[in-house]
């Protein structure tokens, strides 16, 4: 297996009016040969693919818009340019960029590439690319740099998304203007990169030991994805961009298993309504379909994720990645992300953090606030400490720390509340999550086991089955009502109606079958300060009628057909279909109700089956087997001010056997105790990782991939001469 380091950094010289070596895309990082890699040709044609398909309108004011006409006019010989992008085009981008408003940092990334690699282009007015370089070298890159007189620091910079946003551009900005005086700080462009350098090292130590708190996000991946596509292009250090290259190697792996014809249709740490009821509001949608090209569906224009990585020469996939995500046979997928912590107590200061980690030490805040757990008891004397040390009470996305402001001086004090109200007030915690995912050939269905059971879990997805893109069917505990709009992305974001649970279910997965219990670890309505924490009293589920070829109900059961794929959803509770008025609620073209609601309590028993033709044959065998299986659901006892004790669950599933599950019983399949924790990194057919591992190895025989983080190495393997 041939170690392929990455080529030295190329410097375009006499591109930018203040940097005489301004980066250029780096060289192909593939310095020991094509075998091990995607061919060549062939993802010169996706790519290409992709970028005709982003580049059917011109829009000069949308910077990712332009860099695919960018890129389309660089490869594509065929191209005639579109038009020219006036010098005010960007005037509102660049005001945001300034602006210190949250999401900064994105716009900011996509202005960095046209600085970096389009400066020269006749398609960008002159005076264009000056503003962008004085906006990026005016940047505040870092919560604790000086925010400028007059201005409010609005950013986000600490989830794990905006930290290696954050980090990447300060690094290459720094490195392409190393004795340049930054506007914001005065600090010279090399002292820059050092500390973002440092900040860097630090969160590819992190994701390489403990995944992604942000698990198989189909949001947050993509912002993932796209600074480390920008390390990988334009980063000086071969360390930095062989850490890039490895870590992008991780995520497209997770997309890899987690596709069903490029549906990223599974659990998601945090993601929103868009992003799961349709599939092509997905943010990983392009990303996949062009990695793996395992769908008839169409790409769905120009998103950053897509146009950044049909642009990309420095990074290649590997040719086992991409076997994953198109093997079709069935297999089981399992994995740990993410750090455990303890949420409700008993509380003890002194206890240790795991992992040789610390709660106290301030070099660890950025771990700790990067997985939400700014008001998790353990931490919350070091989130007062900083709080205090960098003037944060009155951030604007720090609001709700607020309440922790009266018990600055008594820390304690403040960790007990935390913990004796952590089940509806830590509802942006991402602790430790175990997932499960089964693909067969024509469904796939994907859970968070046991995760923070009956707490609020603020854009966390639970479950989901995925057919294709379009057919997909998940529940979930509402904390808002539905709201009228017309709109259909209008949804709470910490909570809605579609996004997120206002309690998570005790979840359990084997293979193809799986079971979700709701039962509420919190009162429906609290008084304040804590009134705004209430729920709805019933869960529901997505299931989109008209995206479906058949769709019948028997029972308690309600079967939905796509091609060759099958899926059975139960309630405990009886369900109906909610009519949607279109005049008053968006329904995203849905003619028939796609809104299954489970009324009379915010405790209920999902079940949900998945198959296909090739096991059952028909439809009808499918639906016969499943809707005669022996169910028994067996109440603890009643609900209390909504706090449920849940439910025993015993399910004869007509594929998997005897499952029994309850709200603290183990999940047994047959009769044995089906592990639904500690579990691997990776545990698969192509990985077996153990959790905290800085090596990744990946077996498509005779292609493979061979990481190790600690080392800096990244190893792609192919085929001996004459077999490939």
């Amino acid at each position: 297996m041939a170690n392929c380091h990455l080529k030295p950094w190329l410097p375009l010289a006499g591109l930018l009016v203040l940097a005489a070596s301004a980066p250029s895309k780096a060289a192909s990082p593939r310095a020991c040969g094509p075998d091990g890699f995607v061919d060549a040709q062939k993802a010169r044609r996706d790519k290409l693919a992709y970028l005709r398909a982003a580049t059917q309108t011109f829009e000069p004011s949308n910077v990712v818009n332009v860099l695919a006409h960018l890129e389309r006019e660089r490869v594509d010989p065929s191209y005639r340019r579109a038009g020219v992008v006036p010098v005010d085009a960007w005037d509102a981008d660049l005001a945001f960029v300034d602006s210190l408003e949250d999401t900064r940092d994105f716009t900011a990334l996509y202005q960095l590439y046209v600085l970096f690699d389009y400066a020269d282009d006749g398609m960008l007015a002159p005076g264009l690319v000056d503003k962008v370089e004085d906006a990026l070298l005016a940047f505040k890159y870092w919560y604790t740099e000086p925010t400028a007189p007059g201005l409010t620091d609005a950013s986000y910079y600490w989830s794990e998304n905006h930290q290696v946003i954050y980090a990447t551009l300060e690094y290459l900005m720094g490195q392409a203007y190393p004795d340049e005086p930054f506007g914001n700080d005065g600090r010279l462009g090399a002292e820059h990169a050092a500390d973002a350098r440092a900040r860097l090292l630090t969160w590819f130590d992190e994701r390489s030991r403990f995944g992604f708190s942000e698990w198989h996000s189909n949001v947050y991946y993509q912002k993932d994805i796209t600074p480390l596509l920008a390390l990988a292009d334009f980063a000086a250090e071969d360390d930095i961009r062989t850490l890039a290259a490895s870590s992008l190697d991780v995520l497209f792996f997770d997309l890899a298993l987690h596709n069903e014809k490029a549906a990223f249709g599974v659990t998601h740490g945090r993601s929103y309504k868009k992003n799961v009821t349709g599939l092509f509001g997905d943010d990983t949608w392009n990303i996949t379909k062009l990695l793996f090209q395992n769908t008839s569906y169409d790409f769905k224009g120009a998103d950053p994720g897509g146009v950044l990585l049909a642009r990309s020469e420095a990074y290649e996939l590997p040719e086992a990645i991409r076997r994953v995500g198109v093997s079709r046979r069935p297999f089981v997928d399992k994995e740990r992300m993410g750090i455990a912590i303890n949420e409700t107590g008993p509380v003890d200061p002194a206890a240790p953090a795991p992992y040789g980690l610390s709660y106290s030490d301030p070099k660890y805040l950025d771990l700790w606030w990067g997985m939400n757990a700014f008001a998790t008891w353990p931490v919350v004397p070091l989130t007062i400490q900083a709080m205090n040390t960098y003037d944060l009470w009155t951030h604007p996305q720090l609001s709700l720390l607020a309440l922790l402001e009266p018990y600055a001086s008594s820390p304690v004090t403040a960790q007990a509340i935390v913990a004796q109200t952590a089940p509806m007030t830590d509802l942006y915690l991402l602790n430790e999550v175990n997932t499960y995912t089964w693909r067969g050939e024509d469904a796939m269905l994907s859970s968070a086991l046991d995760y923070r059971k009956g707490f609020r879990a603020a854009q966390v997805h639970s479950w989901q089955a995925t057919l294709d893109a379009q057919a997909v069917v998940f529940t979930n505990h509402p904390a808002t009502p539905l709201v009228p709009s017309t709109n259909w992305a209008d949804d709470a974001q910490d909570g809605g109606y579609f996004t997120g649970e206002a309690t998570m279910p005790r979840s359990a997965q084997f293979e193809n079958v799986g079971i979700h219990i709701y039962a509420p670890q919190y009162p429906i309505q609290n008084a304040p300060p804590l009134d705004a924490f209430t729920y709805q009293p019933f869960t529901h589920a997505f299931f989109p009628q008209d995206r479906f070829d058949e769709v019948a109900r028997d029972g308690h059961w309600i079967f939905g057909r796509r091609g060759a794929g099958f899926v059975a959803l139960f309630s405990y509770r009886s369900a109906e279909f909610l009519s949607y008025d279109p005049a008053l609620y968006a329904t995203d073209g849905h003619t028939l109700p796609f809104d299954l609601v489970a009324s009379g309590g915010a405790d209920n028993v999902w079940i949900v089956e998945v198959g296909s033709a090739a096991d059952w044959g028909s439809f009808a065998a499918f639906r016969a087997a499943v809707g005669s299986a022996f169910v028994a659901v067996r109440s603890l006892g009643p609900s209390t001010s909504g706090v449920s004790p849940g439910y025993d669950v015993t399910y004869d599933s007509p594929s998997a056997g005897e499952l029994s599950f309850g709200w603290s019983a183990p999940f047994t399949v047959n009769g044995n105790v089906e592990p639904q924790s500690s579990f691997p990194r990776f545990d698969d057919p192509w990985a077996r990782v153990p959790f905290t591992s800085q090596r990744v190895s990946i077996d498509a025989a005779p292609y493979g991939v061979e990481l190790d983080f600690a080392a800096k190495t990244r190893a792609v393997k192919g085929p001996p001469p004459g077999r490939r």
